[in-house]
């Protein structure tokens, strides 16, 4: 089953979101009723990256990467606007 990576932006505010889903559309959603505690704060979202990886395993390993130091770098170089 293909795990997907995503970075949502906030429409709002200058605040991104990094996480993992089976199901990127039933999952945006979710952010942008307000069910995920962390984001309801800054909805509407838009997705600004996706990526998809063959398992929830390498799905996690790249989020964890996207969330630290380098990863973010990487992301502000490779993905605009940041």
């Amino acid at each position: 089953m293909n795990y997907y990576v995503y970075v949502l932006k906030s429409k709002i505010k200058n605040h991104f979101y990094i996480g993992i889903t089976n199901n990127l559309e039933r999952r945006l959603k979710e952010h942008n009723l307000g069910n995920i505690c962390w984001t309801k704060r800054y909805k509407p979202w838009d997705i600004l990256y996706t990526e998809t990886m063959g398992n929830k395993i390498e799905a996690r390993k790249r989020e964890k990467y996207l969330k630290s130091h380098s990863g973010r770098k990487w992301l502000k170089k490779n993905i605009k606007p940041l």
